[in-house]
């Protein structure tokens, strides 16, 4: 993802900067995708395993990234809360 777009990004519910999430969190999460047990701030099931997403500076929430395109809808956030080995939460 292009840094200048990335340094502009910022969760649309907290406001909190948005970093690139990195390949542990992202194994973490797809882990749980698989498992079955991760869903949207909506409630609805992410089944789908991501190769890309934004983080919180937090680390609470993750925003996936679809063909490049950052997919920032507060509904649509995952909760780190609910990834048992989530790295730094």
């Amino acid at each position: 993802m292009d840094r200048k777009l990335l340094d502009l990004l910022v969760s649309p519910d907290t406001r909190q900067p948005l970093a690139q999430l990195e390949s542990a969190g992202l194994d973490a999460l797809n882990h749980a995708i698989a498992a079955g047990t991760v869903s949207r701030t909506d409630g609805t099931a992410q089944t789908e395993a991501l190769r890309e997403a934004l983080v919180t500076r937090d680390r609470k929430q993750v925003f996936r990234v679809e063909d490049g395109i950052p997919v920032l809808l507060a509904d649509e956030a995952i909760d780190t809360a609910q990834i048992t080995d989530f790295p730094g939460k």
